[in-house]
């Protein structure tokens, strides 16, 4: 998943191109017309006919919008609605002579403004130019039409050692929490210490570590510890992710693989400590039964924090 500041430098860049193209004006590419009705007719020129069917699909635009909008240009004497040859009750659009010219103009104020824009850039940042817009436009069309991920796009999860994940899993714990706490060098490294340790644990059937990968690269973890507790309960450690997995699902998939496998276990509690301000941690930790169960001002992780402990019942005991 893209990072948020590339999320947010794209967005930035999408901006600055809708103001540079023209696009906030009322009308765009030197015409009177406004940009769904320049593009539909481009997309009437490329194609030779289409359907109103069709460009509502195409433009992605509600079918009155479209509707409207055809029906200036037919008055403008830009388009005309020829029937369908093998069933006269369906009309498609096509380009007038009027309409033909038009086109013409508006390719022609395209190139030069992509070639002027082009001579500021050396060949091979040309070509990056192209062929990223290619892509990005595809993707957002797949986005628009809900289409399936590629496959290796979306995290899958994979369980047990990983090897770097030690280092992984305490870099995000230590980004995440330098950014939104300020804790330094010692929450990190008392993170990557008791990670170490349990690595060493995992082969005992009573612990377990589920990883969401993504291209090979952790980007979300979720331990059970359970042997450090005792009285058969288990302990929740290490739940952290990506910041650009955040709100994806993947989180929620990483909870109920652990407490699935808590209930195998038949662990009489699961406990986790947290500290006050992770309001959506704690949400997530209650729809799986997660209740606090005390909590106090602490400064174990380095700074001094309103500590928290919840607990989760054994599903049987909870009914």
């Amino acid at each position: 998943m893209a990072t948020p500041q590339l999320i947010n430098d794209i967005r930035a860049a999408s901006r600055q191109m809708v103001r540079e193209l023209g696009f906030m004006n009322s009308t765009l590419a030197a015409t009177d017309y406004s940009p769904s009705a320049v593009h539909t007719l481009l997309e009437v020129g490329m194609r030779g006919s289409i359907t109103a069917a069709e460009l509502v699909v195409l433009l992605g635009l509600e079918k009155s919008s479209v509707s409207r909008m055809l029906a200036r240009l037919i008055q403008a004497g830009e388009l005309k609605e020829v029937p369908l040859a093998h069933d006269g009750r369906f009309k498609q659009l096509e380009l007038t002579a009027q309409g033909k010219a038009s086109v013409a103009r508006i390719n022609h104020y395209g190139e030069v403004q992509v070639q002027k824009a082009m001579d500021y850039l050396p060949p091979d940042r040309q070509k990056m130019v192209a062929g990223g817009l290619a892509a990005y436009a595809s993707a957002l069309e797949a986005c628009r039409k809900d289409a399936p991920l590629p496959a290796g796009t979306k995290p899958e999860i994979i369980t047990g050692y990983l090897p770097g994940m030690i280092g992984r899993i305490s870099e995000m714990h230590a980004n995440y929490y330098s950014r939104h706490y300020g804790f330094g060098y010692f929450f990190e490294s008392k993170v990557a210490a008791g990670l170490a340790e349990f690595a060493g644990r995992l082969e005992s059937e009573r612990n377990h570590i589920w990883l969401a990968v993504q291209n090979d690269r952790v980007v979300g973890s979720v331990a059970i510890d359970g042997e450090d507790l005792g009285n058969n309960e288990a302990h929740l450690r290490w739940f952290i992710l990506d910041d650009a997995c955040r709100g994806s699902g993947i989180g929620r998939q990483l909870l109920a693989s652990a407490m699935q496998f808590c209930d195998r276990q038949q662990f009489s509690a699961v406990q986790l400590w947290t500290f006050s301000g992770l309001n959506a941690a704690r949400r997530l930790y209650e729809s799986f039964g997660f209740r606090l169960a005390k909590e106090w001002q602490g400064d174990q992780w380095g700074s001094s924090m309103l500590e928290q402990q919840f607990t989760r019942h054994r599903v049987s005991e909870q009914r």
